[in-house]
């Protein structure tokens, strides 16, 4: 990743859209680490989250910001790929692929003392709707054990950039930063609790906003 190019990118793009285009409200940003190593897992239902997420961090800790995405589609070509890897600085995920450990390169991430972002739900999903939260997480930090896990939920960010959508929408956005969460050896128990987290989290937008 090329630190220049994900500055200008930060100020010039990812600014400009979520904090004067669409707007922000924050709840609980002092829950959001500035060191690492710890782990950003939040809902996924708008082509901005990853440009909303790097705008919660000053520029100084935004260099060790690294989301998690599927190299299928980010590197799928050559154009692409450069700017995935350069600008955005993903840590490249094979799906489906028969590796001794598909999450290594996340682990090596987070033994470096990074802020690794991840979608638990996979993919984007309905708009205001959750998806099933993937086994991934859980694998991650059965391997990191004492890493944070901070769940996010950002709401109003369907309206502005869900799926179908090419151009983002003026809607406000309100983000809601909860208390970070740990390692549980029974799967479907941690999966389950990063779920009620995510519940709780969007029936507190839904009672602030209403």
């Amino acid at each position: 990743m090329n630190r220049i190019l994900r500055w200008i990118f930060t100020l010039c793009i990812a600014y400009p859209v979520v904090w004067i285009w669409l707007g922000v409200r924050v709840s609980g940003r002092k829950k959001l680490p500035t060191d690492g190593p710890a782990i950003i897992v939040a809902n996924h239902n708008s082509h901005l989250d990853v440009l909303t997420l790097f705008t919660l961090f000053p520029l100084s800790t935004l260099v060790n910001v690294l989301p998690v995405a599927a190299a299928d589609y980010f590197l799928r070509n050559k154009a692409i790929g450069w700017f995935a890897l350069k600008v955005i600085g993903i840590i490249p995920v094979y799906r489906g692929a028969c590796r001794a450990n598909p999450l290594q390169t996340c682990v090596d991430a987070l033994e470096e003392n990074k802020i690794v972002i991840i979608f638990p739900e996979g993919t984007r999903g309905e708009p205001g709707e959750f998806s099933t939260i993937k086994s991934g997480i859980w694998h991650l930090s059965q391997q990191c054990p004492d890493v944070p896990i901070i769940p996010v939920y950002m709401h109003g960010l369907d309206r502005s950039m869900g799926k179908g959508q090419k151009i983002p929408v003026p809607f406000f956005i309100d983000i809601f930063i909860d208390d970070p969460m740990f390692y549980n050896e029974e799967k479907n128990t941690f999966k389950q609790s990063l779920l009620n987290r995510f519940v709780s989290l969007q029936q507190q937008a839904t009672r602030k906003i209403t």
